[in-house]
This record gives C-alpha cells, structure tokens and sequence, in this order.
C-alpha cells in the first residue's frame, strides 16, 4: 500500500520540478542568504504536490523513525524521517538543490577560512558521510496541531555537516493552520540574539543555515550562530517536508 501511495505521489510531486529548481536565481539565494541567513523560493511545489507529500505522514512503511517532540523537549507536534531508498521525489530535490547549495557552501568555508570543501554532487557528499559512520537519511516530514511548536535548535547529526537545509511548507497558512510562523535566531558576538519571522505560503521552501554563517563586520568576517524553529500553531494542522542534505550517525 505504501508502495503504491509513494509511486502515485512521486509521479505527480516530480512534475516540472527539476525546470523550476533550474529557474531558481541562485545568484538572488546566495545573496540573500549571505545578508541574512536565509532565503525564500516561492512555488518550489505546487499545491497538488504539497498535498501528496502531506498525504505520506499516514504511510509508515516509509519512514525509518517517529519522534514526538514532547518526549524529548524538543516541543510539541512530532516527525518523521525517511527511510531508504527516499520518495523518488524526496531524491530529486535533495540530489537537484544540492550542487547551488554546494557552490554557496564553499564560498562561505572560504570566508571562514576553513579548509574543508564540498563536492559538486550530492552522492559524493553521502559517500563521505557513510564512510564516517553517517547512515541514517535525514529528510523529514513534520506534523503539527493546535499548540504544537518547535523549539529552536540546529540539525547536526554528526561530524559531517552540510551547513545549508531547505523546508518546504506544504500547508496554507490561514486557511489549513494560523500561527506556526517559521523563526530564525542569530547569536553574534557579545551581542544579544535577533530573532526573525520568515513569511511563508504553501509550496514555499526556504534555504536557511543549519549552524552559522560568515558576516562581514567592522574587522572582517566573523561567524554568527543559527537556531531556528516553529512558533505555537493557534489552530489548524501544519506539514512541512525537511531537506537536509547530510545523513545522520
């Protein structure tokens, strides 16, 4: 059944994404992203696609583990990560947004004077991560109701790091849910935090830091820590679809 339900939701998620993600002004992204740590792409999915996508919460032979939030004090709502072999769709957005993100990444290792680079293709990124013990795939399906929220955090998972993620949000706001806003915080250098609400539409996806980015200040460039998370849903329910793009000991 399960089979089935990804089979149908694939063919219909997989239309004209790789054109729309080969649209996308990567040079806006990286911009963006270097300003503020984030960046929105408007319409990655359409709404029939969203709607599949949040159809596969209810089909558990895809997903390797459930967690609910409030065991962990990590919030209230719960989630899901895929298992492999992921969604073909889940596949394609992971190995299409990667080589952009790649590019962005390595600018900013070099602005942070760090030796490590990452490859152009996402399969030599993974090779890299399971050789050290990094197995477990980390896209996610999260699920939220009246009064659930996520506490600010950074998805890490072990030594290899890809240091941009990408959430997709498939419900619409005001009309599936209210509240729920998407947060981001930066933590700068004897400086207090600065938090930020990131307006998003179903179909939306943002590309935000998962750890820290390099700013430029007054003596050069510096690195400032990233959390982020969900506010308190006020009624509805919520689904969003997490890409990240190392995997997880």
């Amino acid at each position: 059944m399960a089979a089935s339900v990804a089979g149908k939701v694939c063919e219909v998620a997989s239309g004209g994404l790789l054109d729309r993600i080969a649209a996308i002004d990567w040079q806006r992204v990286s911009d963006e992203l270097g300003t503020q740590g984030h960046a929105i792409i408007p319409s990655l999915l359409q709404p029939k696609q969203c709607s599949m996508l949040a159809g596969l919460y209810a089909a558990q032979d895809l997903f390797r583990s459930r967690v609910v939030m409030s065991r962990h004090g990590f919030g209230r709502g719960e989630y899901q990560y895929f298992r492999y072999p992921l969604p073909d769709v889940i596949a394609s957005l992971r190995s299409s947004l990667y080589p952009h993100l790649a590019a962005i990444a390595n600018r900013w290792n070099e602005l942070l004077r760090s030796e490590e680079r990452f490859p152009s293709e996402h399969g030599e990124f993974i090779a890299r991560c399971h050789a050290a013990g990094q197995l477990r795939p980390t896209p996610l399906l999260l699920q939220y109701q009246a009064d659930d929220y996520n506490c600010l955090h950074q998805d890490l998972y072990g030594e290899h790091v890809f240091p941009l993620q990408v959430a997709v949000l498939l419900s619409q706001p005001g009309r599936d849910f209210t509240g729920g806003e998407f947060v981001l915080t930066e933590q700068r250098p004897r400086m207090q935090s600065r938090a930020e609400v990131v307006p998003l539409e179903q179909g939306d996806a943002v590309v935000f830091a998962v750890h820290h980015r390099p700013v430029q200040g007054t003596r050069g460039i510096y690195r400032v820590n990233m959390r982020h998370g969900v506010s308190r849903l006020r009624s509805g329910h919520r689904h969003t679809l997490g890409v990240i793009f190392h995997d997880a000991t």
